[in-house]
């Protein structure tokens, strides 16, 4: 199936999980770049009233909020399902998309990934060290509380990829970008092995930062980009 288009900031890791998603189903899917400054402009607000990204539109339908896209797309796309059938499995995975997005990316990403990357690459800021510092007790506690979910499984919702890694990793992978990355992630060995994994999978390299921008480029002559399945 195709006809995807997804609206997103090329580099975002909320677009990436999308595009991952994709990928990982095989779908054809097709990228419109937002640029970072227009997500209040009135085009972009009657995509998303809330002028956030990602946007999702497929044929008539749009749909906006990463995790309600994700769940989406794994509906309409069955195979491979990235959705446990067990219900404690998949309550797992539930849970850890929330705890992406209230306590990983809300307080920690949002203030090292933003003061580190996206302040000083897109909008040419200075980093502000006190926020970082101050941010650092609960990125440890993020860490940790991710570790010990993990535990000895393959992945955060059992031996299978599920949505949570694909929400997860795009968000830990963009961390990686800031010089806190080591200070984390040395106490969490087990996510470190996790999402070096993750990243290897075939959705995950398709779908950098340096391959999206390749993406938006080309786009008057490629329309479309093809999914792989992984």
């Amino acid at each position: 199936m195709s006809g995807f288009i997804v609206h997103s900031v090329p580099g975002s890791p909320f677009g990436r999980s999308v595009l991952a998603t994709l990928e990982e189903k095989g779908a054809g899917y097709r990228l419109a770049a937002v640029a970072p400054g227009s997500l209040k402009s009135a085009e972009h607000l009657a995509r998303h009233p809330f002028g956030r990204i990602p946007v999702l539109e497929h044929g008539d339908y749009s749909l906006y909020e990463t995790q309600a896209i994700l769940r989406y797309l794994d509906r309409v796309l069955p195979a491979p399902a990235l959705t446990p059938a067990d219900a404690r499995a998949a309550g797992r995975m539930d849970q850890l998309m929330n705890v992406n997005d209230w306590y990983l990316f809300q307080g920690v990403a949002n203030v090292i990934a933003f003061q580190r990357v996206v302040g000083p690459r897109l909008l040419g800021l200075v980093a502000d060290e006190a926020a970082i510092a101050a941010t650092l007790p609960r990125a440890r506690m993020v860490f940790a509380e991710l570790e010990h979910l993990l535990g000895s499984r393959a992945y955060f919702a059992g031996d299978v990829l599920s949505l949570a890694d694909l929400l997860l990793a795009p968000q830990l992978d963009f961390m990686r970008e800031t010089p806190e990355w080591p200070l984390l992630i040395a106490q969490a060995p087990l996510l470190s092995r996790w999402l070096e994994r993750v990243v290897a999978r075939p959705s995950m390299v398709a779908t950098t930062w340096e391959r999206v921008v390749a993406m938006v480029r080309p786009a008057a002559a490629t329309p479309e980009r093809e999914g792989r399945r992984a």
